[in-house]
């Protein structure tokens, strides 16, 4: 699966990656190189992260169904 970004995410991070490279490294990245960065980061990671998001987001849901359960689910026979 591929990440999609919309352009103005995609240009702010590409500039934090600009900025990135000036202050803590001393070096000029243009932004071809950042723009490319992000794309090369974004089909490394992105799957991982997004089948990640998707499986913490199915056991919030699980455990909100089970506090839901327990709320209303009559005792039986005692």
């Amino acid at each position: 699966m591929r990440i999609k970004l919309d352009e103005k995410r995609k240009l702010e991070i590409s500039q934090a990656l600009v900025n990135l490279f000036a202050t803590e490294f001393d070096e000029r990245l243009s932004q071809f190189k950042a723009d490319e960065i992000v794309n090369f980061m974004l089909n490394q990671i992105g799957p991982s992260q997004y089948n990640q998001a998707i499986t913490d987001a199915r056991k919030y849901m699980a455990e909100k169904l089970d506090d839901l359960d327990m709320e209303f689910h009559a005792p039986d026979g005692e």
